[in-house]
């Protein structure tokens, strides 16, 4: 579904009552930060509240982890990866290059159409640090440049206490494996 289309269909009032809920309830992921500014900040850009109903629809449970340049950083905080975007490869190369048992998308793709970014593994491991996220699932990392065009892919998760960042062919995909967003706003 179209982002502008979105906006148009979800109450906007009890979304943002639902974020700010959150947000008071995970202090620890920012706690310099307050409210207001962020709230007014989406209120002027709801095709970001859009990409944030559509975090939240895919069982993402978005949340503030940071401000920098200007931008806050919303990213996916369910505390595993979102049920609503898993078993899709890396990117639409992988995806058009996989002739057997295809999944029904990819991980990029599938951002871009919900205006996020693919968590990089530096932004990986700054989520990890302010809590505890896939213990039981797996999420696919931006990748550099150098490793996709190689075939392969980076993909992150937390086992044994221990934030891990692996490989995998692009192609592969998972049950187990979505990805977690960035919005900044």
């Amino acid at each position: 579904m179209h982002q502008s289309q979105m906006s148009l269909e979800f109450d906007q009032k009890a979304f943002l009552e639902l974020l700010h809920h959150r947000f008071l309830q995970n202090m620890i992921r920012h706690e310099t930060l307050v409210w207001p500014p962020i709230e007014k900040r989406l209120l002027q850009q709801l095709d970001k509240l859009a990409s944030l109903f559509e975090m939240e629809s895919s069982g993402g449970e978005p949340d503030v982890i940071g401000y920098e340049h200007d931008e806050y950083l919303f990213v996916d905080c369910s505390p595993e990866s979102p049920v609503g975007r898993r078993s899709l490869c890396y990117d639409q190369e992988a995806l058009d290059k996989r002739k057997n048992n295809p999944p029904a998308g990819s991980a990029l793709s599938l951002a871009a159409a919900m205006g996020l970014e693919v968590l990089d593994e530096e932004e990986y491991r700054r989520l990890q640090r302010v809590g505890v996220f896939d213990t039981k699932s797996s999420s696919w990392l931006r990748t550099p440049f150098e490793m996709r065009k190689k075939g392969g892919a980076l993909f992150g998760d937390r086992r044994y206490d221990r934030v891990f960042a692996y490989h995998n062919g692009a192609d592969s995909y998972y049950a187990s494996r979505g990805f977690r967003g960035l919005l900044r706003v």
